[in-house]
């Protein structure tokens, strides 16, 4: 295992560039040649205790992908841990390949560098990762949350993450329509995994329309049967006129060649890091009259969860009862945004980085 610490001398476009610029505290480089494990766990901020975030399974591009992928998720977390209120810093994890190469060896032999970090890092699923792969996990570490019920752990996250996402989508129509009804609404949810699922549920049931878009095809048949959702081709997704657009896969939706395609009044759903250039489309969203409900934000629900587990405080409607201040704070910070004509975005990193710096005049890095 390399440690990559950010404290070394940095350099314009290095590794160690990336880290100082998004300062991180570390990056931890993970190999295994008999399993073929290789990833990587980005340490954000552990002012507020350990750095807690998923590990997810991507068959990446390349290295340089992942790690781009791992600095930003973790970084992500440090501001969404913060905005929910939650004693925790900012952490993720990247497995690099095809999630099929998962067994027992492979996800154990990532739990035992889980555990080398001495509980600095503690993880629970993410994109490609399921709660039977953490039963794997912990059996090397303590470090570990989102078990299976059966396992004393909370299940699933997905259900509270998609709440969380609903009460910020719910949020932002307060504040774009005047009312925080989504009856008649036409929502566009990009992506129907476990989030995207729970969440069109929410949708159907205030008596939104929805449009479906994602590129495995027969959980899009599977979803629109159940829902009476419409299917629409990906690409086609960013041109159609809707209230509320709802990204919900993998992050970068917003970028440069589909920001002035967008037709909607809202953007707000259960991505990370939805804005390829947080700064950039942050502000452009705002020029355009877009509110924009910051994703580290709403989509918190699963990491409330999981916290309550990991301190083993876990009471699902405590959770619940949690995740729906979700729905308060994000008006806070659309108003805080056009009070002082700043992007949502940004408005949401000051309120976390403020409380960050105050507990860290309290209390020493994890």
């Amino acid at each position: 295992m390399l440690e990559i610490n950010a404290t070394e001398t940095v350099r314009e476009g290095s590794i160690f560039g990336q880290i100082s610029t998004m300062d991180h505290e570390q990056l931890v480089v993970c190999h295994d040649q008999a399993t073929g494990l290789k990833a990587l766990i980005g340490i954000h901020n552990t002012t507020l205790g350990p750095a807690l975030g998923g590990t997810r399974m991507w068959p990446y591009a390349s290295d340089a992908d992942a790690i781009t992928d791992v600095l930003r998720l973790s970084r992500g977390m440090t501001f969404k841990n913060s905005l929910a209120g939650l004693n925790l810093g900012g952490g993720k994890a990247v497995i690099i390949g095809d999630p099929k190469l998962k067994n027992e060896a492979f996800l154990r032999r990532f739990g035992r560098f889980v555990e080398s970090l001495g509980g600095r890092y503690v993880t629970a699923e993410d994109v490609n990762m399921k709660t039977s792969d953490m039963e794997y996990i912990a059996m090397e570490t303590r470090h570990v949350t989102g078990l299976p019920q059966l396992k004393g752990g909370a299940g699933d996250p997905s259900p509270v993450t998609a709440y969380g996402v609903y009460m910020g989508i719910k949020a932002a129509a307060k504040k774009a329509f005047g009312s925080d009804s989504l009856a008649g609404k036409k929502i566009g949810v990009q992506g129907v995994g476990q989030v995207g699922k729970y969440l069109i549920e929410y949708l159907v049931k205030e008596g939104a329309e929805i449009l479906i878009t994602d590129i495995f095809e027969d959980k899009l048949r599977e979803i629109s049967k159940a829902t009476g959702a419409t299917v629409v081709d990906p690409n086609v997704i960013y041109d159609l006129p809707m209230d509320i657009y709802a990204p919900c896969a993998l992050g970068a939706t917003i970028n440069d060649e589909t920001i002035d395609r967008l037709k909607c009044a809202v953007v707000a759903g259960g991505a990370n890091n939805q804005l390829k250039d947080e700064g950039k489309h942050g502000r452009i969203l705002m020029d355009k009259g877009i509110v924009y409900a910051p994703d580290f934000l709403i989509n918190a629900g699963g990491v409330i969860n999981v916290g309550a587990e990991y301190f083993g405080d876990y009471h699902r409607e405590t959770v619940f009862s949690q995740t729906e201040k979700i729905y308060d704070t994000c008006l806070t910070i659309l108003e805080k945004s056009e009070k002082e004509n700043i992007a949502a975005q940004q408005a949401a990193i000051d309120v976390a980085k403020a409380r960050i710096e105050a507990m860290g005049r309290v209390k020493l890095s994890f």
